[in-house]
């Protein structure tokens, strides 16, 4: 596939026991909705026709690399797979956006905590936008997070409230892992990013608004699934504060003034 309508990028590490179960909800809804047809129509209910899904193995020292191989999917060509050395998910996401083909270029959570039926969403939001953000949080004010471990939800209420004042002004979920840009945004905004650990979110947001483009919000259905790794600390925590304090320095050079700081879902 030389030039897919859209990307749909995975960032994997030891995702043996979740990444077949989720690449078949995936497959099977782009199958069942027709999206992955040969007959030359235009993809169902918002989306394209051409995807391109690519799994980003991040360096992982189990199966994860070979669940992808051996799937009918890879033979076809419907399922591309990309080998990195272990450099966590910042890392493995930025080399993933840059590699994508498509002209419209998504990332997600390989567990698919974000069913794959949103991806209409993300599409819809970039026919009007440069990049769109996946929100947790519901027009109503209810937080689909609210089903993580009370711990989860403390650590990131701080951590929301730093962001914004510090980095990213009102984008309330920094941290969904499902945000959509077009293809010339994903390759500048990516070619910048140089924080690795779980701000890479963060440093993207500011970025898209560095370099002056219109980032939206796109409230979105998501599902905890267990299995984080994520194992709050000292050091995680000095890690979290030291690259948020750092993200605006980083990149003090002249930018064009951002458009938008992140709206509500279009209309």
């Amino acid at each position: 596939m030389s030039a897919p309508a859209l990307s749909l990028v995975l960032p994997a590490y030891n995702e043996e026991a979740r990444l077949g179960s989720a690449l078949d909800e995936l497959f099977g809804y782009l199958h069942r909705r027709g999206r992955l047809g040969r007959d030359g129509r235009a993809g169902a209910a918002g989306l394209p026709l051409e995807i391109e899904v690519l799994v980003v193995d991040d360096g992982s020292t189990d199966r994860t690399g070979e669940i992808v191989r051996q799937r009918a999917e890879f033979a076809s060509g419907e399922l591309a797979l990309l080998t990195v050395p272990h450099g966590g998910k910042g890392s493995a996401v930025r080399a993933g956006m840059l590699a994508a083909k498509g002209d419209l270029i998504v990332f997600a959570d390989a567990d698919m905590a974000t069913p794959p039926d949103e991806l209409v969403v993300i599409v819809q939001a970039l026919q009007t936008a440069d990049a769109a953000y996946g929100s947790r949080i519901q027009p109503d004010g209810s937080d689909m997070r609210a089903s993580q471990p009370i711990w989860r939800r403390v650590l990131g209420k701080t951590f929301h409230a730093l962001a914004s004042w510090w980095v990213v002004g009102p984008v309330d979920d920094t941290q969904c892992g499902f945000k959509g840009f077009k293809r010339d945004v994903a390759r500048d905004v990516f070619a910048r990013q140089r924080v690795t650990s779980i701000v890479f979110d963060v440093e993207v947001i500011y970025l898209v608004r560095q370099r002056g483009y219109r980032g939206v919000v796109v409230p979105i259905h998501w599902g905890d699934r267990r299995g984080s790794r994520m194992h709050p600390g000292p050091r995680l925590a000095l890690r979290v504060a030291w690259d948020l304090i750092r993200v605006p320095l980083l990149h003090r050079g002249p930018g064009p003034a951002a458009r938008d700081g992140g709206q509500p879902r279009p209309g």
